[in-house]
């Protein structure tokens, strides 16, 4: 069998077409598989836990909140990440904050509404 007619070999990018997706084969900017991701449902609980796990033991906090859309969870992740002082990203729909700031995440969110649970040691 080929490497062309091998079912599982996909096209990753085109001189014409630049990058393409690799689940729906359709160009970046034309992909309806990153359009149609909805946010996973919530029970309204704000998760925070630390984590350490693959970071060289440099702790971050993780900050749960399912149930927002991208704009608002990077609207939420810039506000977190002032009040901490602190530098931080968004991962798989999770905010994570360098440094262990549970006690004072906790506390900002509680202000802005959110019901909120530490989750883990």
């Amino acid at each position: 069998m080929s490497r062309y007619n091998d079912p599982d070999s996909r096209l990753v990018y085109s001189t014409e077409k630049g990058r393409m997706c690799p689940k729906c084969a359709k160009p970046s900017d034309q992909c309806r598989c990153r359009q149609s991701q909805a946010a996973p449902s919530c029970d309204g609980t704000v998760r925070i836990r630390r984590e350490t796990k693959g970071r060289k033991g440099k702790g971050v906090t993780l900050v749960t909140v399912a149930g927002l859309e991208s704009d608002e969870l990077k609207k939420l992740a810039r506000e977190l990440k002032a009040k901490c002082g602190s530098g931080g990203t968004i991962k798989n729909g999770n905010i994570e904050i360098q440094g262990d700031h549970r006690d004072l995440l906790e506390e900002q969110l509680r202000k802005e509404g959110f019901t909120v649970k530490r989750s883990g040691g």
